[in-house]
């Protein structure tokens, strides 16, 4: 019996040696947030003069360069929610194809519990946000605490704390260092932009930690209550899981040949460039008389003949699908799931390559040829580029048929025709909708089905995004392996 009393408490003597200090923190910067929250409450008169000061030096200091503030507008975005959520629901998702349900509910809980803190204490405190001479930025509610500093400070430690087992032993310091910079520089931003005083950022970093400390000793706990070891948090939350969750376990090197893959897409891009800047030069300055030059006059004109109310709505609507925001939305998305459900980079590789190309190929090619736009009423106002190619519309083409050509390899299942049927209809929907709004010629359309072939085919013979296909996607670690593996800690936890 003593024997079987000393086993058990060895483990708990370990567990709490390892803990006492990161609760010591915890509880240190829970008190030192209520400190914060009580002076603020009561307008104690040094802070708010201090807070103040601060927040209009800053303004002096930022506010006469445009240039930095779109910089600390950029980096400030990173703490904002829809980041945070994205980041944190693809991570969760990406868990449970993974396998892994007891992290994607951690992250679940860290967040939710982000999100609950921030706006109840912004209510109950009730703080105006700062007043500057020159506001450059805004933003709604209330002021204390910050739910940038707070939201970045729960979110990126949660996911560092995941996915830290994942990383090499040498890079998970570094990993660590980033993610604390990226969370002080959001917090600084919120200063420097105006949008909140320094014990805001203070008070959110503080409450961030607290919480972070709180669900990762929960976390602990629950580990020690299975009968596992608690490692420090250095470690990660469970490092035994670090190989599953690893972005591509069993890839070695993504291409065989990177340089050569480099150059033949640099001259391959060069070759794209130049039959785009011939067709657009002659269907915009030389085609007069031909079948190309009509079908470019009575289109725009037939269009615009019939605009209504409704029509003019849909027209917006699926315009949208094609612009910026909506094509980075769906890649944002896609490629996580890519990465967690095939466990390889490469095509991911492939659909980055594929917009980034598309990108620089419209912009380059709209700067040489710079054809003017349908001259009919333009519904979307004057743009910034030129009408051929268009960028709408080969953005649309390049995302969905590389989702197309990725899906149809890599399952039998009837569904896998959905992307099909997205790479034909989306493209014809968003040039419709271009065209009806005035914003392209007809071979404006042609000169984006002739950006998307040539570029996604240079890619499918470079990068071949599917040759992983033949050699199985099978996960590198099985059930029986994460079973045996868990099965030889507890022996050692009980050994200890």
């Amino acid at each position: 019996m003593t024997t079987v009393r000393e086993a058990l408490r060895r483990p708990i003597g370990h567990f709490a040696e390892r803990s006492l200090a990161g609760l010591v923190a915890v509880t240190g910067a829970g008190a030192a947030f209520g400190l914060l929250l009580m002076l603020v409450r009561f307008r104690w008169g040094p802070l708010q003069d201090a807070d103040r000061a601060i927040a209009q030096w800053c303004n002096d200091l930022v506010a006469p360069h445009d240039p930095l503030v779109t910089v600390l507008q950029a980096v400030t975005d990173l703490g904002g929610r829809p980041i945070l959520i994205w980041l944190v629901t693809i991570a969760v998702v990406g868990l449970l194809i993974r396998r892994q349900p007891r992290l994607a509910v951690y992250l679940i809980v860290t967040g939710a519990g982000g999100l609950i803190l921030d706006p109840s204490l912004k209510t109950l405190v009730g703080r105006l946000r700062p007043v500057v001479d020159v506001p450059v930025a805004s933003a709604p509610g209330n002021s204390f605490p910050s739910g940038h500093a707070l939201g970045s400070f729960v979110a990126y430690g949660a996911l560092v704390l995941v996915f830290l087992p994942a990383l090499a032993p040498r890079w998970r310091r570094p990993a660590i260092g980033l993610a604390a910079t990226l969370v002080l520089l959001i917090g600084l931003t919120r200063i420097a932009l105006g949008v909140h005083f320094v014990s805001d950022v203070l008070a959110g970093w503080l409450l961030g930690a607290a919480w972070l400390g709180v669900t990762a000793y929960a976390f602990r706990l629950w580990r020690r209550e299975r009968g596992r070891p608690a490692p420090p948090l250095t470690e990660g939350l469970e490092p035994e899981a670090g190989r599953d969750i690893a972005p591509a376990p069993a890839e070695e090197q993504v291409l065989a040949h990177p340089r050569s893959a480099v150059a033949e897409l640099l001259v391959g891009w060069v070759l794209v460039f130049g039959a785009l800047y011939g067709f657009g030069m002659y269907v915009s300055y030389h085609a007069k008389g031909t079948f190309l030059a009509t079908l470019d006059t009575e289109v725009p004109l037939w269009f615009a003949q019939r605009h209504t109310p409704a029509l003019t709505e849909l027209s917006w609507w699926w315009s949208k699908f094609g612009d910026t925001h909506a094509i980075l939305l769906v890649s944002m998305v896609f490629c996580p799931l890519v990465l967690a459900v095939w466990r390889r980079w490469r095509p991911v590789l492939f659909v980055a390559l594929a917009m980034f190309g598309e990108l620089s190929l419209f912009l380059a090619s709209a700067h040489a040829v710079d054809r003017p736009r349908p001259p009919v009423e333009n519904l979307d106002g004057p743009m910034p580029t030129s009408s051929f190619p268009s960028g709408h519309i080969a953005a649309t083409i390049c995302l969905y048929t590389a989702i197309a050509v990725l899906v149809m390899a890599r399952t039998d299942r009837w569904w896998r025709w959905l992307s099909v049927v997205l790479a034909v209809v989306m493209p014809l929907g968003v040039a419709t909708s271009r065209m009806y709004r005035g914003m392209h010629h007809p071979t404006d359309f042609l000169g984006a089905i002739l950006l998307g072939a040539l570029w996604i085919g240079l890619l499918y013979w470079v990068i071949r995004p599917n040759a992983d296909v033949r050699e199985g996607n099978r996960p590198s670690i099985e059930a029986t392996d994460v079973s045996r593996l868990d099965d030889e800690l507890a022996r050692a936890a009980r050994a200890d």
